[in-house]
């Protein structure tokens, strides 16, 4: 007679700068230059190693394209940072963000490998194609591509970069002094790639790793964002209000990567999930509110207008949103859906919309004690909404404190969360097999 072990939750912190909301920087016990300092990320990755989370992940964009005078960006450059964190941890996944509108499928190959290979087998390429003019303009363009171009170069892209890493065998790499054969040449293979965005001939300059390669995550919310997940994504970012949207993006995502051929059942989901924790109820939400407060008003109302691709200054603020929204044609699906859909189906007025999201841009936030968010994440769970989160701390890094040190015993003892690592390879943590080859 066989057992199969029980479902075990995945944890990703995202260490988005400051913490989600807009104004975690002016929270007393925050750093105001913390989201350009090394020492502010590698504090948060040894509190999430501490508390044996699977990843950090740290996001990116090549723009400045936010109100830098009202809140931090991202503004190191994700794989150099995590190449630190990997020398300061030994178990913590490391999930870096590198779009595919702006770099060379050669170059990301060769950049997640080292990290992969410096790591011991820890890295994770989160593949974005990037939807602003800011970052065209960045590298000379006068604005990016249509979104379904855009889509189609990202799905060339990670088809050729796939491809590099298995350009190696995995004993290509011989060593024999005696021989005098250091690589059997006969296992290295060039990819001569030849299709419509990319020439590349290949291989690789870098020998497999101990997972194989890099795992590969993306965030698919439209159509082409899906399709593109279905392909190639081993663990997906989503954006999900209600467990019922969870089980239904669960359900066609993985329909769509088994009909291409792929295991759908094994794509890890985590969607993401802010948090804001007290003692009791009442104190959590009065640090919503009072974090609320700090929120610069030309900041909220950026923000949105950002997402809804509407100047929501001239709209009345006690009203409900106008019903003639309609999503941008460029791409930013996820945020407009769930943003619009939070609002319609809590009937928020635009006052109470731009406090609610906290400056962010329309992922779940859960507010309460660290018993309530437990057995929140626990329902996610067991409905097959969730494999796991992509965690948005208020604040970073108290808020995350509280998380680490008060939220993860619950889930421990509810049994869905390990206590000790058991692999040393993010492909381990997240209970992934060998790599598929291309």
């Amino acid at each position: 007679m066989t057992t199969t072990a029980p479902r075990q939750l995945h944890l990703n912190i995202n260490a988005l700068n400051a913490g989600v909301y807009a104004s975690a920087w002016r929270w007393p016990a925050s750093d105001p230059g913390g989201f350009a300092d090394l020492g502010h990320y590698l504090r948060i990755a040894r509190l999430a190693e501490k508390a044996k989370f699977d990843a950090i992940f740290l996001a990116d964009t090549p723009a400045i394209k936010d109100r830098i005078d009202l809140r931090p960006i991202n503004a190191l450059e994700p794989t150099v940072v995590l190449a630190a964190i990997a020398a300061s941890t030994t178990h913590l996944g490391l999930i870096g963000t590198a779009s595919t509108s702006f770099n060379e499928p050669y170059n990301i190959a060769r950049r997640f490998a080292t990290l992969d290979r410096i790591s011991g087998g820890r890295a994770a390429w989160n593949i974005v194609t990037t939807g602003v003019d800011e970052a065209a303009r960045n590298f000379g363009q006068d604005a990016i591509a249509a979104h379904g171009q855009r889509y189609e170069r990202a799905a060339e892209f990670a088809d050729v970069v796939r491809r590099l890493w298995h350009s190696w065998d995995d004993d290509a790499l011989v060593g024999d002094k005696a021989r005098a054969l250091l690589v059997d040449p006969a296992k290295l293979h060039a990819v001569d790639h030849h299709g419509e965005y990319f020439r590349v001939q290949g291989a690789l300059t870098t020998p497999r790793s101990p997972q194989g390669h890099p795992v590969l995550v993306q965030a698919g919310g439209s159509d082409d964002g899906r399709g593109l997940a279905a392909r190639h994504a081993e663990a997906i970012f989503t954006v999900s209000q209600t467990i019922e949207d969870g089980v239904a993006y669960a359900k066609d995502v993985r329909e769509r990567a088994t009909r291409l051929g792929r295991n759908g059942a094994g794509i890890v989901l985590l969607p993401g999930l802010s948090t804001v924790i007290g003692d009791t109820e009442a104190a959590a939400r009065q640090r919503h509110e009072a974090l609320a407060d700090l929120i610069p008003p030309a900041y909220g109302f950026a923000r949105l207008s950002s997402v809804l691709h509407r100047d929501v200054s001239t709209l009345d603020l006690d009203a409900p949103l106008p019903d003639d929204l309609a999503p941008p044609a460029d791409g930013h699906h996820t945020a407009f859906h769930s943003t619009v859909g939070l609002a319609r189906r809590e009937n928020l007025t635009l006052r109470q919309l731009l406090r609610r999201l906290g400056g962010g841009i329309g992922h779940r936030v859960v507010i309460g004690t660290p018993e309530q968010v437990a057995d929140d994440i626990a329902r996610w769970f067991a409905a097959g909404a969730a494999d796991g989160f992509n965690l948005m701390p208020d604040v970073l890094a108290d808020g995350f404190e509280a998380f680490t040190e008060q939220v993860v015993p619950l889930l421990q003892r509810k049994g869905i969360f390990r206590r000790e690592y058991e692999h040393t390879t993010l492909r381990g943590h997240l209970g992934l097999g060998a790599p598929e080859k291309p």
